[in-house]
This record gives C-alpha cells, sequence and structure tokens, in this order.
C-alpha cells in the first residue's frame, strides 16, 4: 500500500504550490472546512494542485477560515498513465460514477464522444471536473485528467494521432479472451479505450473505427454489461494488461 496519510483532510487548490506560499481559500472550500468539518484556525490538512505534489498546509484566519499556509511537501508529482477514455455520453449520475472511476483508474484524459445510437446529446465539463477533483481528493491521487471538448466519433477518429493505440469495446466482437487479444498487442504505445453508446455503435462507425490503424476491436466478456460497468472493466483489463499496473 502506498506510503498515504489517510486520515488528515486533503483538497484541491489551483494556486502554485511551495513551502511559505499562502493560499486564499474559495468561499465554498472555506465553508466546507469550517462548517462542515468543524476545523479551526491552526488545524493540519493536505493539499495538492495536479502539478506541484502534496503538501502540508495550515489553515489561518480570525472569525472564519479564509487562507492556508503551505508548509512541507509530503510527495513529490506524479504522472498519470497515457491512457486515454473515450465514451458516448450518459446521464448526470452515471456519469459522475463513470468519470470519479476514471481518475481512480489512472486516465490521463477524458473524451466525450457523440455517436449515433447515443442517448444523451451533451455532457457538462464543469460538472465533469468537480467529480474528477473529488474522485483525487479522495483517493489520494496527485494527477487531474485532462478533459477533452465534446466531439463528433468521426472527428475524433478523423484528428486522432495515429501512434495511439485505440481498443474499442463492442458487445457485437467476436473475440472470446479480451486479456489474450490485448497482450498480443505492443507494449509501451500510448493508449486510449472506447466505450460506445447503450445503443451500440452504428455499421458506418464500426467500420470507420476499424479502417484506422492501431485499432482493434474486443468484446468484454459473455454478459452485455451498462456503460458505466463495462468502463471500469475495460479500464481494469487495460491497465492490467498494458498500463501501469504492470
Amino acid at each position: 500500500m502506498p506510503d498515504y496519510d489517510f486520515r488528515s483532510p486533503r483538497f484541491y487548490v489551483s494556486a502554485p504550490l511551495a513551502t511559505g506560499a499562502v493560499v486564499p481559500l474559495e468561499a465554498g472550500q472555506a465553508h466546507y472546512l469550517g462548517n462542515v468539518l468543524r476545523l479551526k484556525a491552526g488545524a493540519g490538512v493536505l493539499v495538492f494542485n495536479g502539478r506541484d505534489g502534496e503538501w502540508n498546509a495550515t489553515l489561518g484566519g480570525a472569525k472564519r477560515l479564509t487562507a492556508l499556509a503551505v508548509g512541507a511537501q509530503t510527495r513529490p508529482q506524479t504522472v498519470a498513465a497515457d491512457l486515454h477514455y473515450l465514451f458516448a455520453p450518459l446521464k448526470s449520475a452515471r456519469l459522475d460514477y463513470v468519470v470519479q472511476k476514471a481518475v481512480e483508474m489512472g486516465v490521463s484524459r477524458l473524451v466525450p464522444v457523440v455517436t449515433r445510437h447515443g442517448q444523451v446529446g451533451r455532457v457538462n465539463a464543469e460538472r465533469m471536473r468537480k467529480n474528477a477533483i473529488e474522485a483525487a481528493e479522495q483517493c489520494g491521487i496527485l494527477e487531474l485528467p485532462e478533459i477533452a471538448p465534446q466531439m463528433a466519433l468521426m472527428r475524433y477518429l478523423a484528428d486522432r494521432e495515429p501512434g495511439r493505440q485505440l481498443v474499442f469495446c463492442d458487445e457485437a466482437a467476436e473475440v472470446t479472451d479480451p486479456v489474450a487479444a490485448l497482450c498480443l498487442l505492443k507494449p509501451g504505445l500510448p493508449l486510449a479505450v472506447l466505450i460506445g453508446p447503450e445503443g451500440g455503435f452504428a455499421a458506418d462507425e464500426r467500420a470507420a473505427l476499424l479502417g484506422k490503424p492501431n485499432v482493434m476491436r474486443i468484446a468484454l466478456g459473455p454478459r452485455i454489461l451498462r456503460a458505466d460497468t463495462a468502463a471500469v472493466a475495460a479500464l481494469t483489463l487495460m491497465q492490467a494488461v498494458l498500463g501501469d499496473w504492470r
């Protein structure tokens, strides 16, 4: 298990972090720390910004908490695996879950893609970011994923970097063993995994995907999975076989 302080409150700030820095607290953070957690001036917390590692800090303020004083660094900045997660937009609660799990699984970029049979037309990028921060705060993660603008699947395929290995999950794929299939891929490539909509990929979308270099189509086993379950299953496979779990 990583050497990690599971007891101290931990939260994200956007400001640069260094010993001696004084960082103003946002109103929501001050409310949460003072009124929900009941912390007082002088209490210790952990802070991170996704760039400078994790730091000890002390809360300050007179009648209410207003700032924190940064002390010593507790952990240096780490780098997420080069793993992109592409997904057809989902309804709010399920998308919240998927974003949180993707962060926990080490995804470095979240890319919402619009497909023919998708049931949701638009995602809330700010809500996605808040869920990503919450997951990172709770799980001791130091990296925050990039949240890409929503785009059409065909646009993504036209613009994608051809050297990135893309694995798209499709219940209609004739793959009985996804682990064995992934083991055939060259290790060390930048990776992307695509989960389609609940309505499945259209025939021209499958053809477009398979017409690109470095694309593999796999099934996730003998059962039909919901999109949020498929996300966790696929990311687990990718990290275990080709990612940083090795």
